[in-house]
């Protein structure tokens, strides 16, 4: 008998990478995943601007507007985050001890909040190449 399913990891960034596809970035977009111990998805994020507020794919982020460099001036960015916004619907039993499937490495806030959690592993995409966190 073949197994030829994938892994965990390349399942679940898999449907990260789906999810990133609903993202509202002009520069990049990005999927997160919360995933529970029992390999159960708790919640899915994207960057995304904020519901009825101004719009990054229709022009309308200052950030995305300028050349400001990648990994910089995000306090001209509309978007939240994929990683906040998977975390903000997901509630915090479904976080605690979970793993945290992004398709790119967190920034600096995102990281803070996932510390925050209860997460307890980040797994991301660098390159193509799977990259873990564990807390």
């Amino acid at each position: 008998m073949i197994d030829d399913r994938p892994d965990w990891d390349t399942y679940f960034l898999g449907i990260a990478q789906a999810v990133a596809a609903r993202g509202d970035c002009c520069r990049c977009r990005v999927g997160a995943v919360v995933v529970g111990p029992d390999r159960r998805i708790r919640a899915t994020g994207y960057n995304g601007s904020p519901p009825g507020g101004p719009s990054c794919s229709r022009g309308e982020c200052p950030r995305c507007l300028s050349e400001a460099p990648s990994g910089s001036s995000y306090e001209e960015c509309l978007e939240t985050h994929a990683e906040a916004n998977a975390l903000l619907y997901a509630d915090w039993p479904a976080c605690q001890e979970a793993t945290i499937y992004i398709t790119r490495a967190p920034c600096r806030d995102c990281t803070k909040l996932i510390q925050s959690s209860g997460i307890r592993e980040v797994v991301y995409l660098s390159d193509g190449t799977v990259s873990r966190i564990e807390r």
